[in-house]
């Protein structure tokens, strides 16, 4: 946005003694930063596209649910507000100067994205979360895949739920993505994937 004000105002560049209007390869400037936008953006986009669709095939997990109500809402929030800025974001910048049009089409194409992704989320209820043998898998705005190797401690602590392992590595994933009736399944069932003299697992809140 900077660059794309400079550009799009003219505005003098003292230190190149040249103004923003005649920066030579400002387009090719844009177009770096486009691709690497869209890079970004579509790797992110395939990753949750990837969990939604492992995760809702229920036949290969031993537990597998949609994600609590609670935590569709928050979702259904974060992701609206996310195609909101992403697509006040675009359209600014393709205001200040056309040049800007590919880092625009890669903030677009991330506003379409999540509400597609929403859609079908909402909808196909493929917001969810599973065990398998090898890990658990929450897939709802992001993708969390926690696996059972290396893994040491499994607790709850200020509304998550924390998988810590060997050499200090700690991941998590929110707590009320799990529906509250079906807690003491998914912990059951975690804990019969784990080795008790090996994992240590608290079902109590810190």
């Amino acid at each position: 946005m900077a660059f794309a004000v400079i550009v799009g105002f003219d505005l003098p560049l003292e230190f190149l003694r040249t103004t923003g209007s005649q920066i030579i390869y400002r387009f090719e400037i844009f177009l770096g930063f486009g691709v690497l936008l869209l890079i970004i953006n579509v790797r992110r986009s395939v990753r949750r596209w990837m969990g939604m669709r492992i995760v809702h095939q229920t036949n290969k997990f031993i537990w597998n649910q949609p994600v609590s109500s609670e935590r569709k809402k928050r979702v259904k929030v974060y992701t609206i507000l996310e195609a909101f800025v992403m697509l006040c974001a675009g359209s600014a910048l393709y205001y200040v100067t056309p040049f800007a049009i590919l880092p625009a089409i890669a903030f677009w194409f991330t506003t379409v994205d999540n509400l597609i992704f929403l859609w079908i989320g909402t909808m196909k209820e493929g917001f969810r979360a599973g065990i398998t043998k090898k890990a658990v898998v929450v897939a709802d705005r992001d993708v969390s895949v926690l696996y059972f190797s290396g893994l040491r401690k499994v607790t709850i602590h200020q509304d998550s739920i924390y998988f810590d392992y060997i050499k200090t590595l700690q991941l998590s994933f929110p707590l009320d993505c799990i529906e509250e009736g079906q807690r003491d399944l998914f912990f059951s069932t975690l804990e019969a994937q784990l080795d008790p003299n090996k994992v240590f697992v608290t079902r109590q809140r810190n």
